[in-house]
């Protein structure tokens, strides 16, 4: 496998997803990673979408893609998920979930497919960017065309703030 090719990459070509690959050098001492890796890569941090392993009560694990400076309305993630409350899943749960490591975890090409809901500022943007399976890539996509190779609904679940 090249240093370009992850699950998540992999992914996007399977959904025959036009998308740009982004490389960074990876800081693993920042404060905030998304918004960290926005600044590296010169782009508008509400471009860039976190994702956030959560366990919602009565569902069990969600995926959340969220813009790198918004934090995560647990209660509007579970409302949407059908369940009753929310809260992040350790990282270590997240990194065997996902297949991923921590500042490297993709929506994308997950070990195991988890239902996953977009914020809904996506639908407002040209283009997305979501981190592309490793430390250091990223993916640029359409919303759309991310939403569609996630199966994802895209709703709201972000509160403004300091991610």
């Amino acid at each position: 496998m090249s240093a370009k090719s992850t699950p998540a990459v992999n992914a996007m070509k399977q959904a025959g997803a036009a998308h740009r690959l982004l490389e960074y050098d990876y800081d693993p001492d920042a404060d905030a990673i998304g918004m960290a890796a926005a600044a590296a890569l010169g782009v508008d941090p509400a471009m860039l979408f976190k994702t956030l392993v959560s366990d919602v009560e009565g569902v069990g694990l969600v995926c959340a893609v969220i813009p790198a400076p918004a934090r995560l309305d647990l209660k509007a993630l579970a409302a949407a998920a059908g369940g009753k409350r929310a809260q992040l899943a350790e990282p270590k749960v997240a990194e065997r979930i996902s297949g991923y490591v921590i500042g490297g975890i993709s929506p994308l090409g997950m070990k195991k497919r988890l239902p996953t809901l977009i914020d809904a500022s996506a639908e407002a943007l040209p283009e997305m960017i979501v981190n592309g399976g490793r430390r250091g890539l990223q993916i640029a996509a359409a919303p759309a065309d991310i939403a569609r190779a996630l199966g994802a609904k895209l709703v709201a679940i972000t509160v403004a703030g300091r991610p």
